[in-house]
């Protein structure tokens, strides 16, 4: 694959146009992406992103990013968190699904910041915030490297990255893991979100995310001193953690 291509699933188009594809397949599942979240995760995603949440140790006065915040889960938890003196911002590339978490926080009664903006380009100062986080959206970026630089860069010194994402599954759950992705999980998309495409757009785009390893490896090279990750469920999902120092 050329510097003029990416990866959007197994297909290869040329790199500027990925940040559109995803848009629209977003623009598509938006309606429905909480409901499909709950059932293509039998609700595991909730465990994940507690475990996320609550590994942040957010305190009262902080300043936090959510990076593809989306349907604002983890931006919702860390507004509890951070108090009145703190704050958080919502950032997505895609305005629909941004909307969507911004009147659900909104409702909850944090009326929070939110920017519609692409990872790699994030329009912050240098060393805004204390912590930046990324659920299940890294996958999506055209520029994995680029945008990680980004989020090293408006972090504070000792401040942390967090990286929730799905990954490489154990190997005696390959098989049984290709059948549920490539099979089942574009049936519930054409059953729940009329969007059968799209899913199997995301079950492609799991396989083509860096292994954890690799990802740690990225992290670093993106100037953070300390990274670690933990695997969870079998290897479906990591969570990576990077200290600027």
């Amino acid at each position: 694959m050329s510097k003029d291509t990416t990866d959007f699933g197994f297909e290869e188009v040329p790199t500027g146009e990925k940040a559109h594809r995803v848009a629209r397949v977003f623009d598509s599942v938006a309606a429905r992406y909480d409901l499909m979240n709950d059932v293509m995760s039998m609700g595991m995603h909730r465990i994940w992103k507690a475990i996320t949440i609550s590994q942040a140790n957010v305190k009262p006065g902080q300043r936090v990013l959510d990076v593809a915040s989306g349907t604002g889960d983890l931006a919702l938890a860390f507004a509890k968190r951070v108090g009145p003196l703190g704050k958080v911002v919502m950032s997505d590339i895609n305005a629909q699904m941004l909307a969507r978490g911004r009147n659900r926080l909104i409702d909850h009664g944090y009326p929070i910041e939110s920017v519609v903006c692409d990872a790699e380009h994030l329009p912050f100062p240098d060393q805004s915030f204390d912590l930046v986080t990324v659920a299940f959206g890294l996958r999506n970026m055209t520029d994995k490297p680029a945008a990680l630089k980004q989020m090293h860069r408006v972090l504070k010194p000792g401040g942390k990255l967090m990286v929730l994402e799905f990954s490489k599954v154990a190997a005696p759950l390959e098989k049984l893991y290709d059948l549920y992705s490539f099979k089942v999980l574009p049936w519930l998309g054409k059953r729940i979100a009329q969007d059968e495409d799209s899913y199997r757009y995301l079950a492609e785009s799991i396989r083509m995310h860096p292994g954890p390893e690799e990802l740690a490896q990225m992290m670093r090279d993106a100037g953070f001193d300390i990274v670690r990750f933990s695997t969870m469920s079998a290897g479906v999902v990591a969570l990576h953690q990077g200290i600027k120092i």
